[in-house]
């Protein structure tokens, strides 16, 4: 039996985000955006509010809460500002190599500090020539009398220069792509870390982004998260939990950018009434509806489905593809409801419109979930139809009347063209196609008649 009901505590939580992101977040989102920084004070409120570090388990000092409530919290932040609902996301991403790790004294040293002590993590993988293309890190990581000493760049890195650690992958042999990958805990002090300027972007300027350099970083053994060989496995398994979240993060920004343009359709007026009666701003605002609460449910779908612990990596790149396309969607359809205000900065939907053209990007981009789910369907997917060579298309008799059956005789199909053919053999010929009989298949004996 389906059901869509919220427990009160997870309706409580959603309250909690969504009173803390209209309180917090929204008043100083478009200063921060306009000077392209992170207050870091916001960040530390909703640290202090429990809102961020959900996932953490209870036995480290964390909440112990699983990946719908996170979805929840990242809708109602990104509804928002989702420049600041991905910084305040980034320390789920950050950490989740090291939560899935078998490096149990690495968790015990560092969860309880994130957990009890306001400690931002990083998460690194992209570099300045590579982001898709894990397998082509170019990172190095040497090993040295059991620890390992990294050289390299890594870039895009969200919370990078506010972060206290980082999860970093690197390889120990360019030429062995996925097998020469590992992961390790790098904290941000250590001799040799080196953080770049603050990476202008078009959007999301709220949320830090920057490249980190590692020259000579000696990394202890007891920090390694993924030997050699394992640290790919482990980024693609990080990838799928924190998908969903992605998707929260369209669901949050289209919501506002659908309301927004609600509102201003009810008020503007235009040819005597409000544009909410023209049918094309109805029609756009229903479609615009539709698709937040799609997104929404493809989700939550997906988070529940890690949360019980299935395999959500499809549903996972479903919901990712679908609810960042569709929130670029409706927050361009609000722009259009906006017309010539929608285009100024003195009207919020341009910073939404900015900010959610990164979620088709990063985490995979559109692209790639494509990729995954196009692979699944060539190599995996079992179909419940039969094969075309194999359907029963009859035209010429009433399967149901026996009487009308052509009692007796096989039914032959052409694999070019579909012709169905009666009789002991195929034709010589089709009459449609003219492939000779090698192209028909029998694909079954009618019963006969009584």
């Amino acid at each position: 039996m389906l059901d869509f009901r919220l427990t009160s505590e997870q309706e409580h939580l959603r309250q909690e985000a969504r009173n803390f992101a209209l309180r917090e977040l929204l008043p100083v989102a478009w200063y921060y955006d306009e000077i392209d920084a992170t207050p870091i004070p916001v960040i530390r409120k909703a640290y202090d509010a429990g809102l961020i570090n959900l996932d953490i388990p209870t036995r480290y000092g964390g909440r112990g809460l699983g990946l719908v409530e996170a979805t929840l919290c990242t809708e109602e932040m990104a509804a928002a500002c989702s420049g600041l609902a991905t910084s305040l996301f980034d320390n789920s991403l950050g950490m989740e190599p090291l939560l899935m790790s078998v490096n149990d004294a690495a968790k015990e040293k560092y969860l309880p500090k994130i957990a009890k002590e306001f400690k931002m993590i990083c998460f690194a993988t992209s570099e300045p020539t590579m982001g898709s293309d894990v397998a082509g890190m170019r990172c190095q990581a040497d090993e040295d009398g059991g620890d390992y000493i990294l050289n390299g760049t890594k870039y895009w890195i969200t919370n990078g220069a506010i972060a206290d650690y980082a999860s970093v992958f690197a390889t120990v042999d360019r030429k062995a792509k996925h097998a020469g990958i590992c992961a390790f805990l790098v904290e941000m002090n250590w001799p040799g870390v080196t953080v770049g300027r603050t990476i202008p972007k078009m959007g999301q300027r709220c949320s830090n982004t920057v490249g980190i350099h590692f020259e000579n970083v000696r990394v202890p053994k007891e920090n390694v998260l993924a030997p050699p060989g394992e640290g790919f496995v482990l980024a693609m398994r990080t990838f799928a939990r924190t998908r969903p979240t992605i998707g929260a993060f369209g669901v949050g920004a289209a919501r506002s950018a659908l309301e927004y343009a609600l509102d201003y359709a009810k008020k503007r007026r235009a040819f005597g009434m409000a544009i909410s009666t023209f049918q094309a701003i109805q029609f756009k605002l229903a479609e615009m509806f539709q698709k937040v609460e799609t997104a929404r449910l493809l989700t939550w779908k997906s988070a529940w489905e890690t949360d019980q612990g299935v395999d959500a990596n499809l549903s996972a790149s479903i919901a990712k593809l679908y609810a960042t396309e569709a929130a670029l969607e409706v927050v361009n359809e609000a722009l259009q409801v906006f017309a010539g205000y929608g285009y100024t900065k003195m009207f919020p939907v341009e910073k939404i419109f900015r900010d959610v053209r990164l979620l088709r990007i990063y985490e995979g981009t559109s692209e790639i979930q494509r990729v995954v789910l196009a692979s699944h369907l060539l190599t995996e997917y079992q179909p419940i139809m039969p094969p075309l060579e194999d359907l029963p298309l009859h035209r010429e008799f009433d399967p149901l009347d026996p009487m009308a059956a052509k009692a007796g005789q096989n039914v032959w199909r052409c694999r070019i063209c579909g012709h169905v053919h009666y009789g002991d053999h195929p034709p010589d010929v089709c009459p449609y196609c003219f492939f000779p009989p090698s192209a028909f298949k029998r694909i079954e004996t009618p019963p006969t008649g009584s």
